[in-house]
């Protein structure tokens, strides 16, 4: 009798195993991710002297790489609806490897420029699209955390990223990191993005795609890999019927229902960036050094930023399928708001305290790493129905990009002009924003299948 209920058990397991190795092989786009947004800002200090860079040329060597990552994420929908997942993620890892040694050689600005948007390029295709992939070959009661791993990997690429910028640096003088040093600390991301390319052509195809081109016999399989004979039958006829409305548009995005899950998707999206995370972790060292550090303790103080951001997003990632999308919003958001609030009340003062102004950003990255960070690119991966899903999350990451390069581009003239305590509760509104938001708009989408998320916005059509 126990042996056959432990049959019945495992008919109806998912083989995690299987998925967990494909989901992280996916996810290895977000590392480079997270390498392209921590090694400028180990970089920027040494670029300034070479280049004798001005604020608004500071900004632009931060935000070029964003430009690139616009057009990558514009791309992503169609090109990935049309070509297939794989295909695609595949010619982004090869554009990941071209920018980052593109970066690393050039001896004008305007070259450095050029290979940081074609890397910019890459990276903008694997934001939208690792998530995107692990959400659509995930099953529904582990889609959160193996969606969640594209984050932890951005997270391990900003925190190895943070010990390899402060190795770099302390190789030489200051003459040799001017020269030399910030090369290697963009040439280094090739090697990531050579295992990325590689590993990718270990993995399948995303069955959705596959039934979505009229090729249910290849998705079988891999479905049957996934969950079973019975549960991948179940889950060929959920995901056909899903397709027999009207056929995949950017027009149909905007008709009732759909257009309330993409309103949902881009805010969320644009509500990420302009809570100031990017800024932080873009011009950490150089945001440290204005409490009184020096160059080291400033990188050092921002491999502790680094440490914090990981150590939480592995919690969310723990979290995220027992508490749910919307309650770690909530929590995060509502730290974020308060740490925002307080760090432009320390810089208001004039009484600036470097462990204080320290403990602060050390909360408010743990409140991001622990909601925002995370959630924000399962949403996006879960919320849109099969057939327009490419597309739709390809402009839901266009708009997360194009915020992201308005506040970094203009981040260091709004520091210098309006001052860091007006800067940071600027930021601290958008995270109050963010919680109402939230709170009003925001569905729980925990444990329930691609498909079952997709009927509640036809509800709302209704």
């Amino acid at each position: 009798m126990s042996t056959n209920l432990l049959t019945a058990e495992q008919a109806v397991r998912p083989n995690m195993k299987y998925v967990t190795l494909v989901s992280i092989i996916a996810a290895l786009g977000g590392f480079l991710f997270g390498f392209d947004t921590a090694v400028v800002s180990g970089a920027i200090g040494f670029m300034t002297d070479k280049f004798a860079l001005n604020d608004v040329q500071i900004g632009w060597a931060v935000s070029s790489l964003i430009i690139g990552c616009i057009i990558g994420a514009a791309l992503s929908g169609t090109l990935s609806d049309g070509l297939g997942r794989k295909k695609v993620l595949i010619a982004a890892a090869l554009l990941f490897i071209v920018g980052s040694i593109g970066s690393a050689i050039p001896e004008t600005f305007t070259g450095y420029i050029v290979a940081r948007m074609i890397g910019g390029i890459g990276i903008g295709i694997t934001s939208t699209l690792c998530p995107l992939y692990n959400a659509e070959i995930a099953p529904a009661r582990y889609r959160g955390r193996l969606v969640a791993l594209n984050q932890f990997a951005i997270v391990s690429g900003i925190f190895l990223t943070y010990f390899i910028n402060s190795g770099i640096a302390s190789y030489g003088d200051d003459a040799w990191d001017i020269a030399n040093g910030w090369r290697w600390m963009f040439g280094v991301g090739a090697i990531p993005g050579v295992l990325f390319m590689i590993l990718l052509f270990l993995v399948p195809e995303s069955p959705r795609w596959l039934i979505k081109q009229g090729r249910p016999e290849e998705a079988l399989p891999i479905l049957l890999r996934i969950h079973g004979e019975e549960a991948a039958k179940q889950e060929v006829l959920e995901i056909k019927e899903s397709f027999k409305t009207e056929k995949a548009s950017y027009r149909e995005l905007f008709k009732p229902g759909l257009r309330f899950a993409l309103f949902v998707g881009v805010v969320i999206a644009i509500l990420q960036q302009v809570t100031g995370i990017n800024a932080i972790l873009y011009y950490a060292p150089e945001i440290l050094k204005e409490t009184g550090a020096g160059t080291n303790a400033a990188l050092i103080q921002t491999i502790l930023v680094g440490f914090i951001n990981f150590v939480f997003t592995i919690l969310s990632i723990w979290l995220i399928d027992k508490a749910g999308r919307k309650v770690l919003l909530l929590i995060g958001t509502s730290i974020m708001t308060v740490s925002l609030l307080l760090i432009g009340l320390v810089f208001h003062s004039g009484d600036i305290s470097g462990p204080l102004v320290l403990g602060l950003i050390l909360i408010y990255v743990a409140a991001f790493a622990i909601s925002l960070g995370p959630v924000v690119w399962v949403l996006l991966s879960e919320i849109f129905p099969n057939r327009v899903r490419g597309r739709a999350t390809a402009i839901a990451s266009m708009a997360l990009w194009a915020a992201d390069y308005v506040v970094s581009q203009s981040f260091p003239p709004l520091l210098n002009s309006a001052g860091p305590a007006a800067t940071y509760w600027v930021f601290g509104a958008m995270s109050l924003i963010t919680v109402i938001f939230t709170w009003l708009f925001i569905p729980e989408t925990k444990g329930r299948s691609l498909e079952q998320i997709e009927a509640l916005w036809h509800k709302k059509q209704s």
